[in-house]
């Protein structure tokens, strides 16, 4: 019995060493794959990628120019009424920016998809049931457009050609601020559209554009819309309070039909002529390209836009 029970346990002994070489051996076998980039998008997801994208969808037409400009390679791109690249009027539709087309956007083959943030979050989980990875990237203000620029750059492996653009941009900016007199004047942004008005904040592209300025948002600290956290509700009584010197006027739609709906309403509301900017006649409309939709790369052409229109002695 004692020479069995010894025997037992010296094969028992080698069985349990033999166990233990193989957990040791075991992540050594397991070849760990590089990963090519870990990004944080503007939704505060980290992304990895596992290798470079070779094939990548943007939702909005925005994307285009500063991707393409360091380097991104895409395959996919959305309609748009904006004037779009030449080079990117060839490239496969994938549909609408606010109805994008899942079938033909999977069609390109894509292994990456760049998402307009706030308009295309939607289509996220469609993508992960696919295997595609996705960034959420928002391109409004001119911080969000340089952090944007961060992560084209991140992804087509090119940092230091968005770190030049950045710099030579922000040299651009500060030439034309530096230009104008130090002065604070109180701006008001009004947004039309077909359904009426509303006032921009500090978030949206003009607002952050007059924060360069050092000038004064007078509808800074509004409660937001519930849609739409970079406007406000406009109200005339307020506007005739807050008294702006100067008035920019963004808009969506025809224009021409735009500046005559508001030059009539101002015509025949007494209150409009109450507020410093319209007796000064400084009442101003700023072009759809550049303040509509992100001017991206444009971004020092719409600033100095801005400043020309109030000192168009110094530009």
């Amino acid at each position: 019995m004692t020479k069995k029970f010894l025997a037992a346990i010296l094969i028992a002994g080698i069985f349990f060493a033999g166990c233990g070489e193989e957990k040791i051996s075991e992540p050594v076998e397991v070849t760990q794959q590089k990963i090519f980039a870990t990004i944080e998008d503007d939704a505060g997801r980290k992304v990895n990628l596992q290798r470079k994208p070779e094939r990548i969808v943007v939702t909005s037409a925005g994307f285009l120019e500063p991707l393409n400009a360091v380097g991104g390679v895409i395959v996919g791109r959305p309609d748009s009424k904006n004037k779009m690249p030449d080079w990117a009027k060839d490239l496969p539709s994938v549909g609408a920016v606010y109805q994008i087309d899942m079938e033909r956007l999977l069609a390109c083959a894509p292994d990456l998809v760049i998402v307009n943030k706030g308009m295309n979050e939607k289509l996220l989980p469609v993508l992960e049931e696919n295997k595609i990875p996705a960034l959420v990237v928002e391109l409004k203000t001119y911080d969000d457009f340089k952090r944007g620029l961060k992560i084209f750059s991140t992804v087509s492996g090119d940092t230091q050609a968005g770190e030049k653009i950045l710099r030579d941009m922000d040299t651009e900016i500060k030439n034309i601020v530096d230009e104008v007199p130090k002065k604070n004047l109180r701006v008001a942004i009004l947004h039309s559209t077909a359904q009426g008005l509303s006032v921009q904040l500090d978030g949206s592209i003009a607002g952050s554009i007059v924060k360069m300025f050092g000038w004064e948002n007078v509808a800074s600290g509004m409660t937001p819309l519930e849609k739409n956290p970079d406007a406000a509700p406009y109200s005339m009584e307020t506007l005739v309070e807050k008294n702006p010197e100067i008035i920019f006027v963004t808009s969506m739609g025809d224009l021409d039909e735009i500046k005559s709906n508001m030059t009539k309403a101002i015509a025949e509301n007494d209150a409009w002529q109450a507020i410093g900017a319209v007796k000064n006649n400084r009442l101003y409309f700023l072009p759809q390209d550049l303040f509509l939709l992100s001017p991206g790369l444009r971004y020092p052409e719409a600033v100095k836009t801005m400043a020309q229109l109030i000192y168009p002695e110094k530009f």
